[in-house]
């Protein structure tokens, strides 16, 4: 499918005049990472990554028809409260998708939205948030083209999710979501998300990520400059072949049911992810003293317990760990027990994977 196929095609004129639409999307958490891409937000590499399902966005739009404007107009609240601030990414994000639903130049927006969990929690809101926003927009075109097919709904709505946040092509639908294009993976594309289509063993089934919360501040480098650097690393294409390469590897482990397998792709991600910032130019580490703590102690109630637990790390200090559901009490134990002495203020988060936004009415 071609970008061609994303631009907005009434079958039937329509009118919309005002209304509402509300939408909560998922959080995600990458299991194969992309670090780097190309314009206009696409990925180097393909990448894999479990829905969640609390860690979610609630995303009203409000809109009222208006003269037409070269500038889509709108106000944003982030619970509640006006966030002017948030404006200049919301405009951007506008911009970049106006040439596939043109129709929101002809309405004033009100745009609420909030997170399911707290916003100084360290959980990047970037990639649910503008699932949701995107997911709205839909739901206009949706009135405005009744035609318009529950495929093409989704794809589009993924489309449109990464020009706001790369990793938001990946939070339409779940519980397991690729994004780029890979030659072994049917229907992979760089331009949307789409559920994976391999075969899932019953040992991937609920399974669980609980959020240690080891830094609650802002992160030193966005994750665009991160993603930006990769551009002149001397190491990029090496990670490129890498990534695409344990695509491969994790597909095989999640048909087979292989969970030794699984983390040690898992983890190796996640270190090469911290690995390619700490060898770019300008360097930076996210990971704190208190990441390597939990890091160890997983490692070391693996050895001796032979459990399954394993973590991932996004681009900052927190820690995700991953086990499977008949596991939940034990490694619930571990975490009460050894793990959340390292968590700032002892925040954590418990969530499980899940399938992906859905309407509120």
């Amino acid at each position: 499918m071609e970008r061609d196929n994303f631009i907005y095609k009434p079958t039937q004129k329509r009118i919309l005049d005002d209304g509402s639409f509300t939408w909560k999307a998922p959080s995600n958490i990458a299991l194969v990472k992309y670090w780097g891409k190309k314009e206009p937000q696409l990925p180097e590499n393909a990448s894999i990554s479990f829905t969640l399902d609390a860690c979610s966005t609630i995303t009203t739009i409000d809109f009222s028809k208006s003269k037409p404007n070269e500038n889509v107009n709108f106000d944003i609240y982030f619970e509640d409260e006006k966030k002017d601030d948030f404006k200049p990414k919301i405009e951007k994000f506008f911009e970049r998708i106006k040439q596939y639903v043109p129709f929101i130049s002809d309405y004033n927006f009100v745009i609420k939205t909030r997170n399911t969990f707290p916003h100084s929690s360290g959980i990047a809101s970037s990639a649910s948030g503008m699932s949701a926003l995107a997911l709205c927009i839909m739901s206009m075109e949706k009135a405005l083209n009744p035609a318009i097919s529950d495929e093409l709904f989704n794809k589009k709505a993924s489309f449109l999710a990464r020009l706001g946040s790369g990793s938001a092509a990946r939070s339409v639908e779940g519980p397991l979501v690729v994004w780029g294009k890979h030659d072994k993976i049917d229907n992979s594309s760089d331009l949307f998300g789409v559920k994976f289509s391999g075969t899932v063993h019953e040992n991937f089934k609920n399974y669980h990520d609980t959020i240690l919360l080891v830094d609650k501040g802002e992160k030193q480098v966005s994750s665009t400059v991160g993603h930006n650097l990769m551009n002149n690393h001397p190491f990029a294409q090496q990670r490129f072949v890498q990534a695409n390469e344990n695509m491969i590897k994790i597909s095989e482990a999640l048909k087979l049911g292989d969970l030794k397998s699984f983390i040690s792709i898992v983890e190796s991600e996640a270190l090469t992810l911290h690995s390619m910032m700490m060898t770019s130019h300008p360097y930076f580490i996210l990971m704190k003293p208190n990441t390597l703590e939990i890091i160890n102690k997983i490692w070391a109630f693996r050895e001796k317990t032979n459990s399954n637990i394993c973590f991932t790390l996004d681009a900052g200090a927190n820690v995700h760990i991953l086990f499977p559901e008949k596991e939940k009490e034990k490694v619930n134990d571990f975490i009460i027990s050894e793990l959340i002495q390292f968590c700032q203020n002892n925040h954590y988060i418990c969530d499980r994977v899940g399938f992906g936004a859905r309407q509120i009415q």
